[in-house]
């Protein structure tokens, strides 16, 4: 209790930090969502003040911020003029499916990069090794951009996946079962360019963690006395290695969601991030505020999940 606590504490304190200074780069930023208001000559300047009051932009960055948080703490996160509804709701169904797409890549991520840099690491030096070790590196040379491009063009060439949204044509009648494998056909694509995007890293993370376990006397004794080898790597070596790759897991998770805007944009997922440049270029201050500090919870609790598996797969914590 005592680890979660100082966790949890050090977790609320980086995201009032976060807020913050959010919030304070945007009010620096130049103009606001009235000032194209202002371009129109049927518009007095007087009543543009008058409104920019009435949403209360008129006042001094101290006490907005003081009132923002003081709704946010109690689940209202303002007020978004260019959607003209309130910022909760509107950002509800966006971070829903923002969640979908990461949670899935990284688990597909994951999936592959286990058994790749794990038999890369049994196999180093080898033909398996330098084969995989030539592709990562292939992919780490492709900017993510190019990347998402092209898998688009694929879609858009073969026909074989969607090119954007999230479903079909909308019926109201479909059943459960139809709905489910249309939103999971639609996400086949960009969870897959995601993947991608964050596989090489974590390959060549496993890949080091493993060599580093499998020169340990341990290992040597182990092989000395015939346990067969998928048992040493998965057994014995994969839970020594894992303190880095637990680690590796929130950082995975900052730049997947860091990663997820490019695609959203790119392959017309509706998530966050596409709602986040909409609302950049709108000024829509609290809808940028509130998805930014969306994203941040998002990665304060994937670091503080792997706080807690650390916590629970390494005694040397615990004693600690």
């Amino acid at each position: 209790m005592k680890y979660l606590s100082r966790r949890l504490i050090h977790a609320i304190l980086l995201l009032l930090a976060i807020s913050f200074f959010s919030f304070a780069l945007l009010q620096m930023a130049p103009g606001d969502y009235f000032d194209s208001l202002r371009l129109n000559p049927q518009i007095s300047s007087q009543t543009v003040d008058k409104i920019r009051a009435q949403y209360g932009l008129d006042r001094p960055f101290p006490v907005r911020y003081a009132f923002w948080l003081r709704g946010a703490l109690q689940g209202d996160l303002g007020y978004s003029l260019a959607s003209n509804s309130a910022v909760g709701p509107l950002i509800g169904v966006r971070a829903r499916n923002t969640v979908l797409l990461s949670g899935t890549a990284t688990a597909l991520a994951w999936l592959l990069a286990l058994p790749i840099g794990i038999w890369s690491a049994a196999k180093r030096r080898r033909t398996v090794d330098r084969a995989a070790e030539l592709a990562t590196s292939a992919l780490l040379t492709v900017p993510d951009l190019l990347l998402f491009l092209a898998l688009l063009l694929l879609a858009v060439r073969t026909g074989w996946f969607p090119t954007g949204g999230m479903t079909s044509a909308a019926d109201d009648e479909s059943s459960f079962w139809s709905t489910f494998t249309d939103i999971a056909f639609h996400l086949v694509l960009p969870a897959f360019g995601l993947a991608l995007a964050m596989l090489p890293m974590l390959v060549r993370h496993v890949r080091a963690a493993m060599i580093e376990v499998l020169e340990a006397p341990f290992v040597r004794a182990a092989r000395g006395h015939g346990i067969p080898r998928l048992r040493i790597l998965f057994r014995y070596a994969l839970p020594v290695a894992s303190n880095p790759l637990i680690q590796l897991l929130g950082f995975s998770l900052a730049t997947m969601l860091s990663t997820s805007v490019i695609a959203e944009i790119v392959l017309s997922w509706p998530g966050l991030g596409a709602l986040m440049v909409e609302s950049i270029f709108a000024r829509d201050l609290y809808v940028v505020v509130a998805i930014v500090m969306l994203s941040s919870i998002f990665l304060v609790a994937g670091n503080l999940l792997a706080d807690l598996l650390l916590l629970a797969a390494d005694p040397r914590i615990r004693t600690e």
